[in-house]
């Protein structure tokens, strides 16, 4: 599959509201919905950043505003005229209080869900993380495996899995839960963030991952997809990497303490994307870290 066959389908025929547009995801992913032939209504909260004006340049109409702070009235005249909405916002890793990102993931997710319906636009595709899954599994997670995001030591997987919850409750939402991997691929320093931080990890603990490319494909195939209201995706790719191979990566040695260290919660993070195999017809580009790396596509 070539990235230019990424969710083939019918355009939408009005604009797909972006939230996050500025962001590692939706500045990757809004270029990739125009090359797709989707108009798009990209949310900044700057218009005059590096970013938010390549995105106008590329195509994409602006609007203006921040999910925190807008009310009612302001989030539905940003929805308006749209044709569906990808909710990519989110407050993740600086350092926000449990209150600050519940706001923001929980609350304004919701909030811009009813706006929506206030306004007409009913499809809703809601991104969210594998981590919501938390610890402690014996085998790949499920859609259906049971939430446990209360023993990471963050607010971020638990204010997603709120605002999962939340939204399911909403009569008439036509909502897609995507819930991704670690991200990485086209520039994406985040493996690079990853190895500046505290790892206790035996070298054969795996981390999933989901490229880039796949992102913006399971996003897509979620947001096309026709009878699939309320259902959930993990978005991943074929295969974890171990941490040995992201080290080999980044050109680190894995030292003789690494090797001695205990194995523990293999599990944790690893997703089965077969439902999404199944179910959108999602096949990943670059099924392992590997093969993104022979493609030149990190």
């Amino acid at each position: 599959m070539s990235e230019t066959n990424i969710a083939p389908g019918a355009t939408f025929d009005r604009p797909i509201l972006v939230t996050g547009a500025t962001g590692t995801v939706g500045s990757r992913l809004v270029p990739r919905l125009l090359a797709q032939g989707e108009a798009v209504r990209a949310l900044v909260r700057d218009p005059e950043s590096d970013t938010a004006v390549r995105l106008r340049q590329a195509g994409a109409e602006l609007a203006v505003g921040d999910l925190a702070t807008l009310d009612a009235v302001g989030l539905k005249e940003i929805v308006a005229g749209t044709g569906a909405i990808v909710h990519l916002a989110a407050a993740f890793r600086k350092g926000e209080t449990r209150q600050e990102s519940t706001a923001v993931n929980t609350d304004a997710s919701v909030a811009l869900a009813r706006a929506a319906l206030d306004a007409g636009v009913t499809r809703y595709v809601f991104a969210s993380t594998n981590l919501v899954y938390g610890a402690g599994h014996t085998a790949p997670a499920t859609e259906e495996s049971p939430l446990l995001p209360l023993g990471w030591p963050t607010p971020y997987p638990g204010s997603k899995a709120a605002a999962e919850q939340a939204l399911q409750q909403l009569d008439g939402l036509d909502l897609r839960v995507v819930r991704l991997a670690f991200i990485y691929g086209d520039g994406d320093p985040h493996i690079e963030q990853f190895m500046t931080r505290p790892i206790d990890w035996h070298p054969s603990r795996r981390l999933q991952m989901v490229h880039h490319a796949d992102v913006a494909q399971g996003l897509l195939l979620a947001l096309r997809a026709e009878g699939v209201g309320g259902e959930v995706f993990n978005i991943a790719d074929d295969s974890a990497v171990t941490l040995a191979e992201i080290y080999a990566y980044m050109g680190s040695e894995v030292t003789p303490e690494m090797r001695e260290r205990e194995v523990t919660d293999p599990w944790f993070g690893i997703v089965d994307n077969a439902k999404a195999r199944r179910m959108l017809g999602y096949r990943p580009l670059y099924p392992t870290m590997r093969q993104a790396l022979d493609a030149d596509a990190m």
